[in-house]
């Protein structure tokens, strides 16, 4: 079986198509800014990698296009569209209403809109994708795999917020946590290394890149998770605040006469690791920056990795007890000594990083000592294969 795997975007579309049996990328890719005249499309095929400037006013149009390079003669993955026996979506905010991946139908696309509210970057930007489909591959069986999913089986005292019931009851303001897909990927992985059933494993799961999060995976069940309402909670990001207290947002609306939209943007786009350093949105250049004599830079990337190692030992209570700890995502899986110094801040639970082991970017690898009571392993995330596998299975269902 041939999967079509989408990521929507409000101005882009990345992609993935995926031979399930195998588990092999036949074409992947992105197309950018689509809805400019200077829109255009990288399409990957092998070690081939094809850049091609092509308007695209709609994502309908982007789709279409997209789908013309899988069976381009020069570098076609596939005879024709026939193959393509489904699509897999990945989306974001479901709210309650959606706890585990769905064939996609009119209510779930009622349901997208129901929590836009939540999500309005993502979540209008995947009903385009879905209706953009349905006008390009008509009949196409298609599977939508939600971010908060894998989350909805946290128990009500960890998702509530300690404020008035009735805006959990009215608005649904709650914990619901985001990246469940990679969260399920690499703790199902860390299983299939171990040749342990999940269900008898206590995992951390760290993604970290620009935007982050940690979940306690019990049982190969989420039982917490850093991210809440949105995806602005828990540990500090790239450009992200993280959790705060909330009377932050109050007393600077007050000082600096600022609007609701303003806030806002400043906690979602102007703070974070970049706040705290005042140097270009990268990790790389922060961490860096933070090895010279930037004193600001020493300062964000000890606060992240403070954060980070606070939120594991948290969970490890919160399961009594953890077997492993996962690094993934951009940051988890490349940036060695942030592992390093997130792992010797655990030093007191046993965790022991492996220096030698450690010293690399990228590679599925276990990296802690022998000695150390918690095992620590580097898994690149892939949140395309797991989106592929949810929908085979929803689909031969």
């Amino acid at each position: 079986m041939k999967i079509l795997v989408l990521n929507c975007g409000s101005s882009s579309l990345k992609y993935q198509l995926i031979n399930i049996e195998t588990e092999e990328v036949l074409a992947s890719g992105k197309y950018e800014r689509i809805g400019e005249d200077e829109a255009f499309i990288t399409h990957k095929v092998n070690d081939k990698k094809i850049e091609i400037k092509h308007p695209a006013k709609t994502h309908e149009e982007a789709i279409d296009f997209t789908l013309k390079q899988l069976v381009n003669p020069e570098y076609k993955v596939i005879d024709n569209l026939d193959e393509i026996e489904a699509i897999g979506h990945r989306l974001v905010h479901g709210g309650e209403k959606i706890t585990q991946s769905v064939i996609i139908d009119d209510k779930v696309v009622e349901v997208l809109k129901e929590y836009t509210d939540l999500a309005p970057l993502h979540n209008p930007a995947g009903i385009i994708g879905i209706e953009a489909c349905k006008k390009v591959m008509p009949g196409k069986p298609m599977v939508g795999v939600f971010d908060t999913a894998f989350h909805q089986t946290i128990t009500k005292e960890k998702y509530l917020y300690a404020i008035p019931y009735k805006y959990y009851k009215n608005y649904g303001v709650r914990k619901y946590g985001f990246h469940g897909t990679s969260h399920m990927y690499v703790s199902k992985r860390a299983s299939e290394i171990e040749n342990k059933p999940i269900e008898e494993l206590k995992i951390i799961t760290c993604h970290l890149g620009q935007g982050s999060s940690i979940c306690a995976i019990q049982g190969g069940k989420s039982v917490d998770t850093s991210m809440g309402l949105t995806p602005l909670g828990g540990i500090p990001m790239v450009t992200r605040s993280g959790d705060l207290d909330p009377s932050v947002v109050t007393y600077l609306m007050k000082k600096e006469n600022l609007t609701v939209n303003q806030v806002e943007d400043i906690l979602n786009k102007q703070s974070g690791v970049q706040g705290i350093s005042g140097l270009a949105p990268d990790f790389r250049i922060i961490e860096a920056q933070s090895y010279e004599t930037n004193e600001r830079a020493k300062i964000a990337m000890e606060s992240f990795k403070y954060a980070v190692a606070s939120y594991i030992a948290k969970y490890a209570v919160a399961m009594n007890g953890v077997d492993i700890i996962v690094f993934t995502g951009g940051v988890g899986e490349n940036q060695i000594n942030i592992r390093k110094g997130i792992c010797e801040k655990l030093q007191f639970m046993g965790v022991e990083i492996d220096e030698d082991k450690n010293n690399m970017r990228g590679q599925e690898k276990l990296v802690s000592k022998d000695t150390s009571n918690v095992k620590i392993y580097v898994i690149p995330t892939n949140e395309e294969l797991m989106i592929a596998k949810e929908t085979e299975r929803l689909i031969n269902n």
